[in-house]
């Protein structure tokens, strides 16, 4: 592979550009290959000498609606170069885009510069670079404009090398770079994260006395700001004489205002942003998104509230910042207020609000959102789709999901992923599995995320033989190699199905050396099959361990008070709070007639207090006469045995089902959303309510849906 300091040497002799002619339309048409996009990871690095690509050209089918062609080309006497050019601009499909390619060969067009140019630029701008490529090998002469809607559109569809690769090749083709060429070929090195090579087009652009260009200066910093180079971004920022000028010089602000928010340098964003001579409302959203990313919640609502004028950006930014920072009630309710002063939310601000209603299994709301969208006509494009999907399966409705799935036309790789997960963390593995195999049929290529999904399906359902077969694949078929996380999953499916002594082989065999998670697992599965001395053994080398965050430190002190170790887990403990170490706290969430309902752990605040502890008590009451001990081993605290039961009773989930039973119908499915793993005495707890209000109960916690019904659990007893 060519490293990119090799395409800059200078070479040996002239590269030919492959070209080949394009008689008719029917030989193009033979030899052409499907036109796909994919993203840089996915992209061939380039050979020096590519391969020709031939001209895609697409018969008009007898079965294709007659108006796919017919309607765009209704040709004059004679057609013009003029004709065809606004016959491109107006097509809206990749295929009308071809047929419109092969009337142009006809009509012996191809040569024309001005045609080649818009081809490219419309090919690309539809996702299609290979045949943008295809245009652009078969004519010649190349010149400026050529390249240059060619380098555009690969850095715009991020085949950064391949970009840099003809930005070579147009140097060496005796053609001046101008303007137009080195803001993307700037962006590419930021793409590529290139620093060097950065300052080195920086130097080029110097030579050529095009610095000063207003849209070259604005690459240069946002190139800087990318490479994580804030003090070069400055320097050319401070150079730039119309930084002062109030009618140009806004969007320079906004990408070193950015960039500084993205630096976490937020004290260096206000300074910039008072100093603007004209702040427009980009440049408040951005700053607003900058102390939203910092997850300073207050001082970007604070800046909203004193904005003069808001729009759909400034909006989708609150919503988004509130939802991603873990309030998911907040972000709802500012999608509401948008919707009540009569904004129109985007497809991005739909998107946030979605995924808010995911995290706090906000499902009314999510209806309504997804009313809103067949209301107003909107297009199921492939995020909104994709976005709904992750709704209704993280609020327990996997129906739904799949209805969806079903409706959404294009399908990204996320799509898919999104869909097996939801079948995964339901339960569903033959689902999953079956989804999985339509994805290859659909000519989807897995990566690391649909096998974590694959995985996490053959774990909960126990199936450890077809788990190992797809961790096994992804390596020999698909060339993928396995994370940290694939390998957990391995061990911890191999462990809950008792498979210990495998699970430690698999361990020992690992490429890698195992980390405090898969130690983590082993130990947990341990301690689930009563292996006290294997679970003494993972314990050890936890110790040998460094706790690197929060939820490390939190299972080694439960792991010594599973064990007993009072004294060792209080050591634990108290290194948390020298090193400052804060647990994230609990809590379980319900929504009822639309309001999201939140509890914690001991929780008194709530307005219905009292008679959530009836209920409580009540639903206890009914469990112990029907066999329910409570299971004290849970409490993860060295106190007295009734001290031990006061506490297990007082938990959010358990809260929430009390405060559920009271406020639904009967036989009203109750759905509880718990952002951390359910102890087993809650799980216990919830069978027999289950059982003895005949009532279906779906509790999510951080690893998979459990479906309570008639006294068991989906799980079967196995998580």
């Amino acid at each position: 592979m060519k490293s990119l300091h090799a395409l800059f040497k200078p070479p040996s002799s002239p590269t030919k550009t492959t070209t080949s002619s394009s008689s008719t339309a029917t030989t193009a048409s033979k030899t052409r290959k499907p036109a796909t996009s994919s993203s840089s990871s996915n992209a061939p690095i380039p050979s020096p000498n590519p391969p020709e690509i031939t001209t895609t050209i697409s018969k008009t089918s007898e079965n294709k609606p007659k108006s796919s062609l017919s309607a765009l080309f209704i040709p004059p006497t004679t057609p013009t170069e003029a004709h065809f050019i606004s016959l491109i601009h107006g097509s809206k499909t990749i295929l009308q885009l071809h047929q419109i390619h092969a009337q142009i060969i006809i009509h012996n067009l191809s040569s024309s510069s001005l045609i080649t140019t818009q081809l490219i630029s419309s090919s690309s701008l539809r996702k299609s670079i290979n045949h943008s490529l295809a245009v652009f090998n078969h004519h010649k002469p190349k010149n400026l404009f050529t390249f240059n809607a060619l380098i555009r559109g690969l850095a715009t569809n991020s085949h950064f090398f391949n970009a840099i690769f003809h930005f070579r090749l147009m140097l060496r083709s005796g053609i001046k770079p101008d303007r137009l060429t080195y803001p993307f070929v700037l962006k590419s090195m930021a793409g590529l994260f290139s620093t060097e090579l950065g300052m080195a087009i920086h130097c080029m652009i110097l030579r050529c006395g095009i610095e000063l260009d207003s849209f070259v200066r604005v690459s240069l910093v946002d190139m800087y700001v990318k490479v994580e180079k804030l003090g070069s971004a400055f320097k050319v920022f401070d150079e730039s004489p119309e930084r002062f000028d109030s009618g140009s010089s806004a969007l320079l602000w906004n990408v070193l205002i950015k960039g500084c928010c993205k630096a976490g340098s937020m004290k260096k964003a206000v300074k910039l942003f008072k100093a603007m001579p004209k702040k427009e409302n980009v440049s408040w959203s951005t700053l607003i998104d900058g102390f939203a990313k910092n997850g300073d919640m207050d001082r970007a609502m604070e800046l909203f509230d004193q904005m003069p004028e808001k729009n759909v950006v400034s909006w989708t930014t609150m919503v988004d910042g509130f939802s991603r920072n873990g309030d998911s009630e907040k972000a709802l309710s500012m999608f509401s207020k948008m919707l009540e002063e009569g904004v129109r939310p985007n497809a991005f601000t739909i998107v946030s609000a979605l995924s808010a209603c995911a995290k706090i299994g906000g499902l009314e709301a999510g209806l309504r959102i997804h009313k809103y969208i067949k209301d107003n006509g909107l297009h199921l494009t492939e995020a909104l789709g994709t976005a709904l999907v992750d709704m209704y399966a993280k609020c327990g409705n996997i129906e739904s999901a799949s209805e969806v799935f079903g409706e959404t036309e294009q399908k990204s790789i996320r799509t898919w992923t999104v869909m097996i997960w939801g079948w995964a963390i339901h339960g569903h593995s033959e689902q999953a599995i079956a989804c999985f195999k339509q994805m290859m049929f659909a000519g989807i290529k897995p990566d690391e995320v649909v096998f974590l999904a694959l995985l996490t399906a053959c774990m909960h359902s126990g199936q450890v033989d077809i788990g190992l077969n797809f961790f096994d694949s992804m390596r020999l078929d698909y060339c993928i190699e396995p994370s940290m996380k694939h390998y957990t999953l391995i061990v911890d499916m191999l462990g809950r199905s008792g498979q210990l002594k495998e699970a430690l082989r698999f361990i020992e065999r690992m490429p890698m050396n195992p980390d405090f998670v898969i130690w983590g697992a082993l130990f947990c599965a341990c301690r689930a099959h009563k292996k006290t001395k294997m679970a003494k053994f993972a314990l050890n080398k936890l110790l040998k361990l460094e706790p690197t965050h929060t939820g490390n430190y939190i299972f080694l002190s439960n792991a010594y008070a599973a064990l007993g170790q009072w004294e060792d887990a209080e050591r634990v403990r108290v290194l948390m709070q020298n090193r400052g170490v804060h647990k994230n706290s609990g809590w379980s969430c319900i929504e009822v007639e639309g309001q999201v309902h939140r509890f914690v752990s001991g929780d008194h605040d709530h307005k219905d207090s009292k008679a959530i502890c009836l209920k409580l008590e009540e639903i206890m009451a009914g469990a112990v006469k029907q066999g329910y001990i409570p299971g004290t081993e849970w409490v993860l605290h060295n106190m007295e045995q009734e001290e031990k039961e006061d506490v297990l009773g007082s938990h959010g989930e358990k809260l929430a089902l009390a405060f559920a039973l009271i406020c639904t119908s009967p036989g009203m499915t109750i759905r509880i959303v718990k952002n951390l793993q359910v102890c087993g005495d809650c799980h216990s707890l919830m069978k027999y309510a289950s059982k003895i209000s005949q009532r279906e109960i779906m509790l999510r916690d951080m690893k998979r849906f459990h479906h309570f019904k008639d006294g068991s659990c989906s799980c079967r007893d196995h998580w």
